[in-house]
């Protein structure tokens, strides 16, 4: 079957979809556009119930397993599209949900926790970099985070997919890796803090940042194994918190190799 008219009820719910978190989660349904991303979706084991292709673009081959599959005109394709040249694909998939009691970690874990996020990109850029460090988990304190927005998805190229990840209260949070025996490393300046590249990430970690307007909170602070800095040498003081996420977990993981 193939979708010409944007007035569609199909693709009238896409863009509600795209557009609004209560429609992702009141019906339990997100947007993957992308090939990447949807072949990272399937490997990633989310279920997918609904593929959109403009045939006059798509190219690849992925299996979908039961999800009914629609083509749509280039002219509606590009009304849904964020990005024209994505392939030509858009999903619909189920959401899954991202708790604590989910989480299975390993021995030695190294886990990044994020004190609530400001912006659906600096979230996908964590996860990427999760992705490319191979990081056990990441934790958002924000129970309300919605990790299925699709700028979540796109600034994570889709590494949402292949990260293990949760959301919880901080008090929840702190209890989880309290549990796990993971040493607590927050990035908090006080007069005990130290260089980053002075601080053991050869054990267990939970690397723990805030956001760029406020910070990390006492919360944290106060409830931490030790505190940590990356020095700074220029004018500013301080970096973006997903520059900083990356700084900070590949230390650990140098340590590690």
């Amino acid at each position: 079957m193939q979708i010409e008219s944007l007035q569609n009820p199909r693709i009238k719910n896409l863009l509600k979809l795209q557009e609004k978190s209560r429609e992702r989660k009141n019906q339990g349904l997100f947007i993957v556009e992308g090939t990447q991303e949807n072949e990272l979706a399937i490997k990633g084991n989310y279920e997918a119930v609904e593929i959109y292709l403009c045939e006059d673009i798509y190219q690849h081959t992925i299996n979908f397993g039961k999800a009914k599959v629609f083509t749509i005109t280039r002219p509606v394709f590009e009304k849904l599209a964020y990005r024209k040249s994505t392939g030509g694909i858009i999903g619909v998939y189920k959401t899954k949900a991202a708790q604590l009691d989910d989480l299975h970690l390993p021995e030695n874990a190294l886990v990044v926790v994020l004190e609530a996020v400001e912006k659906p990109g600096n979230l996908g850029a964590v996860l990427r970099t999760g992705d490319g460090a191979k990081v056990d988990a990441v934790i958002v304190c924000d129970e309300t985070v919605d990790f299925f927005n699709p700028n979540v998805i796109r600034s994570s190229v889709g590494t949402l997919f292949t990260n293990n990840i949760a959301a919880g209260k901080k008090e929840d949070v702190l209890n989880f890796l309290q549990s796990k025996n993971i040493q607590i490393v927050s990035t908090f300046l006080r007069d005990e803090t130290k260089s980053l590249y002075e601080t053991n990430f050869t054990k267990s970690s939970a690397i723990i940042l805030g956001t760029e307007a406020t910070g990390l909170s006492d919360f944290w602070a106060d409830n931490s194994d030790s505190l940590i800095k990356i020095p700074m040498l220029g004018f500013v003081d301080s970096l973006n918190v997903s520059n900083a996420a990356a700084i900070c977990v590949y230390e650990a993981v140098r340590q590690r190799v």
